[in-house]
């Protein structure tokens, strides 16, 4: 199932020994289209600090089985299988700069799960057998932590509100992801469509993304405006006969 990102910001998170704060943003790879971390305001429990949670955190057997759903029995609040007292010890991150290969390196060392990059296929080695800790690149004496920053890593936040870029012309901004909650895959952008299309709301394959500008802030994709109105049309008559 399919659940837009917004719909889980602001979403309380807890440990296995205690609420640990609130989903803030998701960081996803631009290349693969998979969301890699939640970004965790932790308020006033480690002074503001903010933290990042991987996929792994939420089980091993299914990627977020029930990261962007709720269960029978849940209380609102999406649980990590971590203590809070390995939360507060896992490396620090300035969100406010690119995520380094080196910090990923030393964060899934100090975590012992598989690196996502290590293997192939959109999450590398997961459930492959023994776990292979990734190589800590060296770093010169010079080197800030924050240098050499995955540049396919984004923030969900940052990305909202870009222009869609249509082959013949703007077709709207978008306004949320659609993720796959078990392999946390971004299947979809929604996309507020404005005046064209009488403001509706339509949702655009990832696979036709051709590339994003953060310099123009836009995203572009190989539709027409006709193309995207037909999808629509497509997508209402599919769901009119299920």
């Amino acid at each position: 199932m399919l659940q837009n990102t917004k719909q889980i910001y602001g979403r309380k998170l807890g440990a296995t020994d205690g609420e640990i704060g609130h989903v803030k943003d998701f960081y996803f790879d631009d290349q693969t289209w998979t969301i890699r971390y939640l970004v965790v305001d932790t308020g006033s429990w480690l002074s503001g600090r903010q933290v990042l949670l991987t996929p792994h955190a939420f089980g091993s057997h299914a990627l977020g089985s029930h990261a962007f759903g709720i269960s029978a029995a849940s209380d609102d609040v999406l649980h990590v299988k971590l203590t809070r007292k390995q939360i507060e010890d896992s490396p620090s991150i300035d969100t406010h700069r690119p995520i380094s290969r080196h910090y990923e390196a030393e964060y899934y060392n100090y975590y012992g799960w598989p690196a996502y990059w290590q293997g192939g296929g959109l999450w590398g080695m997961w459930g492959m057998g023994p776990i292979v800790p990734p190589p800590i690149p060296a770093r010169g004496p010079d080197q800030a932590p924050h240098q050499q920053g995955d540049l396919h890593l984004r923030s969900t936040k940052a990305v909202r509100g870009y222009g869609l870029h249509a082959t013949d012309g703007e077709a709207g901004s978008v306004s949320g992801f659609m993720v796959d909650g078990q392999s946390w895959e971004i299947r979809e952008i929604a996309v507020e469509t404005g005046h064209w299309y009488a403001g509706k709301t339509i949702c655009v394959l990832t696979k036709d993304i051709t590339r994003i500008s953060y310099v123009d802030s836009s995203v572009h994709v190989n539709l027409s405006k006709a193309d995207i109105i037909q999808t629509k049309k497509d997508e209402i008559a599919h769901a009119g006969t299920t």
